[in-house]
């Protein structure tokens, strides 16, 4: 490895680094507790040197975001070869299911935890990663609607109560809430069973 691959390769490392501790940092402490100098401190370097990588902690933030709507991106893509848009809508949800049961750091990160909107207005955009996810979704929808497996009706809204149903869901398993309510016989089989209610809603939504 030359001189110059192995210093973008350093630095490339750095980044992760920083990131990597930016996430832990903001799970155990919160966003507003979390501070550059503690990140700095966890991976023993100056706060200098993080700033040579990211502007504030808005931009830390924003990029954890973008790493994480990737990796949920990424899970959505095979998905684009069911022929059927609706059992690629309940496919998408058991999906959705087990990227949070399985990170639910990660997706605490992305939906739950209040995220600064600044570093987003100062790229003239906001949550374009979740944005580029939520289209997925709507074009979905709106597949089904052309093809007249679902009803006609506002893609959209439809979309955002399809979203909202299983982000319901996966707040609640994330959060630790779904075992607090639900009778202890239930428990082991609920999120199959949550799910298979969900994929009869959907059924239900045709003409």
């Amino acid at each position: 490895m030359g001189i110059a691959a192995r210093k973008a390769k350093e630095k490339e490392d750095l980044k992760k680094a920083i990131l990597d501790a930016a996430r832990e940092l903001f799970l155990e402490q919160g966003y507003d507790r979390t501070s550059m100098r503690m990140i700095a401190q966890r991976i023993a370097y100056s706060p200098t040197t993080i700033y040579l990588y990211f502007k504030d902690k808005d931009a830390i933030f924003h990029a954890l975001h973008t790493e994480a709507f990737q990796l949920l991106g990424a899970r959505f893509a095979p998905l684009a070869h069911v022929a059927d848009p609706m059992e690629r809508l309940t496919a998408m949800g058991k999906v959705y299911i087990e990227f949070a049961q399985e990170n639910p750091g990660l997706y605490d990160l992305m939906f739950i935890m209040k995220a600064p909107v600044q570093a987003m207005e100062e790229t003239k955009h906001l949550w374009v990663e979740g944005d580029r996810v939520f289209q997925v979704l709507m074009s979905t929808v709106e597949e089904a609607m052309k093809k007249k497996v679902m009803r006609k009706s506002d893609v959209e809204v439809t979309s955002f109560l399809i979203w909202s149903t299983v982000h319901g869901m996966a707040a609640l398993f994330v959060r630790d809430r779904c075992f607090k309510v639900i009778s202890e016989p239930k428990q082991e089989t609920l999120m199959d069973d949550a799910l298979a209610q969900f994929s009869n809603w959907l059924r239900s939504l045709k003409p």
